[in-house]
Parts: structure tokens; sequence; C-alpha cells
């Protein structure tokens, strides 16, 4: 006799985005596990689905931009196959209800494994399209946290050139409603930088509650 199975659809589904060189000690990957940890207290049926880019995406290039540039029906399967990460990441951003993203500031602005996560997953008529009056965003209705450590770059500064490109290019791909939360100058203000951050968190999940619940 077979024992029954029963189908489970999880209220909550977060995409985490890893972006950090640093495996243990990493103060966004702890940022980002404390925050999962408080959004399943939370939110019955959280699914995690976990992209680390730290090992590295592979570039842009001409072979990719012939590829996407050409109309789905006509790629070959040279052309399909060097879409195929693109296709998977894409496809794992566009079912996420909410994203985190825990990323360093290295040299004043996103790892290069970020910005190539970015480079694969800003998909002309998949995240966003084109139309006569601008650009258009696909994926509106998510929420995105994002979640960074420094050593001695003050977010919100002048040099702070991560950031604001961050909440920027995720506008662009429709996703408008992103939460900074920084544990920055870290070299400077040691484990005050986390503990602050920690608490920012907690108050921001606390306020976000009615809200993620609503929106699944």
């Amino acid at each position: 006799m077979q024992a029954a199975h029963t189908s489970f659809t999880p209220t909550l589904r977060v995409l985490r985005v890893d972006a950090s060189a640093r495996g243990e000690g990493s103060v966004s990957r702890q940022l980002a596990d404390l925050m999962l940890d408080e959004l399943a207290g939370r939110v019955h049926g959280v699914s995690v689905a976990r992209r680390d880019v730290a090992s590295g995406l592979p570039f842009v290039d001409a072979d990719w931009v012939a590829a996407n540039l050409t109309e789905p029906d006509a790629r070959n399967v040279a052309q399909r196959q060097v879409l195929a990460q693109s296709d998977d990441l894409v496809a794992e951003l566009m079912a996420a209800d909410v994203l985190v993203i825990a990323t360093p500031i290295y040299n004043f602005s996103v790892p290069a494994s970020l910005k190539a996560w970015i480079d694969q997953v800003a998909r002309a008529r998949l995240t966003f399209r084109y139309t006569e009056y601008g650009p258009e965003g696909l994926l509106s209705g998510k929420k995105a946290y994002v979640l960074v450590a420094t050593g001695g770059t003050e977010v919100g500064s002048a040099i702070d050139f991560a950031t604001p490109w961050l909440k920027f290019v995720l506008s662009f791909l429709g996703i408008t409603d992103v939460e900074v939360i920084a544990a920055d100058r870290g070299m400077l203000r040691g484990d005050a930088a986390r503990q602050q951050a920690s608490e920012r968190i907690t108050g921001v999940l606390d306020r976000d509650w009615p809200a993620l619940a609503e929106a699944v």
C-alpha cells in the first residue's frame, strides 16, 4: 500500500543571492542567515532558493548578445545553449516573491560576480521591455532586501556606488520596493555595525510582516 502524497504550496518564495567572496566570517552572509531565520518565524511556509554567485558567472560576450537579440523562436541550438544558464537565473528571479541580496562593497561598488548576475537576468522581453514610453520593468510586485557589509565605505555616502546602482537596476526591472540594510564601516565600528544591522532587520521585518502576508 503506497503512502498518500500531499502537495504543499509555499506561502512565500524567497530568492537569496550571496556575493561575498568570503564564506565563514562573511558579515553579509550572516545578515542573510538572520533575515531568513527571522522571516521563517513570521511567515508560514517560506521556500528559499539559494544562488551563490561568488564562484563566478559567465560574463556577457558577443555570442550571448547575439543570442539574446535573436527572437526566441528563431534561436538555433547553440544560441539556446548560450542562454541556458541565463534562462535558469531569470526563472529563479521571476518565481520569487522576495529577493534577498547579500553583498559586500568592494572598491566602492558591487563585486564583479554580482554585476555578472545582474547582466544575466536583465533580459529584454523577459524582465523588462521597451515601449513607446520608454523601458518598462516586468518584475513588479516583488520586495527586495539588500543586505550590505563594508569595511570602510559609508553606505549612502558620496563614495557608495553600490547601493544606488542596485536600487536603480532593480527598479529598472520593476522591483521598486527595495530596502537597504547596512553593516557598514566595520573596520571602524567593529561589532557595533553588525549589531545595528541585525536590530534593523528585526525592526524592518516586524514592520513588513503584514504586507508580506497580504502579498502572497
